[in-house]
């Protein structure tokens, strides 16, 4: 795997790996059949910020918590960090998930 950041500690990168390839696993499962998707990932501020958002169908209109394995693995990764993970409907369609990893030099921030 290609270092994101310098000295961002293999568990954050393995964790933003991971929530990244369970988000394009629920875009084949649930997106559609010709949903684009874009992934953005950022370093900011000893931070690293994992967006996932397709462009497919969405979760079903009125559901506001959306729950899944998947989701639920993802957030307990974020959350074994220190971070977060939010998953939800887009603005304009699809769903997104973005996911922040907060990390120090000497490793993930607690």
């Amino acid at each position: 795997m290609p270092e994101v950041a310098p000295g961002l500690p293999t568990a954050v990168g393995v964790s933003a790996y991971r929530i990244a390839q369970e988000s394009l696993t629920n875009v084949l499962k649930h997106g559609g059949a010709n949903a684009a998707v874009d992934i953005t990932i950022r370093c900011v501020d000893h931070s690293l910020q994992v967006t996932v958002r397709d462009h497919g169908r969405g979760s079903a209109p009125g559901a506001e918590h959306v729950v899944g394995n998947g989701l639920r693995g993802m957030r307990e990764r974020a959350a074994m960090l220190g971070g977060l993970l939010t998953a939800g409907n887009a603005e304009g369609g699809g769903f997104r998930v973005y996911a922040e990893l907060p990390y120090t030099a000497e490793g993930p921030a607690r």
